[in-house]
């Protein structure tokens, strides 16, 4: 037998003994992702979070973080493998504090909510006050995070 029908036949009977013989790679990079070879000769994707992205995110970003996983499945995997994930729900979240913010304020003058009904009556204002912020928020997670 000449030694390349040997080797066919060692392929074909010990495969497996021949590509575990074989000396694999530490790190892969295919399709601008970073693979790191483990222990147990799996290749797994390096997902870790950039340098200089690690931002807190609040209450609407978390939101959101949940409603792209629930929802916009590859969406959410898009912002992940990009490495732009947490950037994005620091964002959001930063975008929908200033917006409730705002529409507050905007709720209060429309409603005549002013310090003199503070000074006057504080159990009323505060009142006033919950109402308007409360629905300022349920209009931003319609606007904002639920889109």
């Amino acid at each position: 037998m000449d030694k390349g029908r040997q080797e066919t036949f060692f392929i074909r009977t010990y495969g497996w003994r021949y590509i575990m013989s074989k000396e694999l790679a530490e790190i892969i990079e295919e399709n601008k992702i970073v693979y790191h070879l483990a222990e147990d000769g799996c290749y797994y994707p390096d997902l870790g979070i950039p340098e200089g992205t690690h931002y807190s995110i609040g209450k609407y970003g978390l939101m959101r973080w949940e409603y792209l996983l629930t929802n916009c499945r590859s969406e959410y995997i898009r912002l992940l493998l990009d490495g732009k994930l947490n950037e994005y729900l620091h964002e959001v979240d930063e975008e929908c504090h200033a917006r409730v913010e705002l529409l507050v304020e905007q709720m209060k003058a429309g409603a005549g909510i002013t310090e003199e009904l503070k000074a006057a009556n504080q159990m009323k204002w505060l009142g006033l006050v919950n109402n308007v912020r409360i629905t300022a928020e349920e209009i931003v997670q319609r606007e904002i995070v639920y889109v």
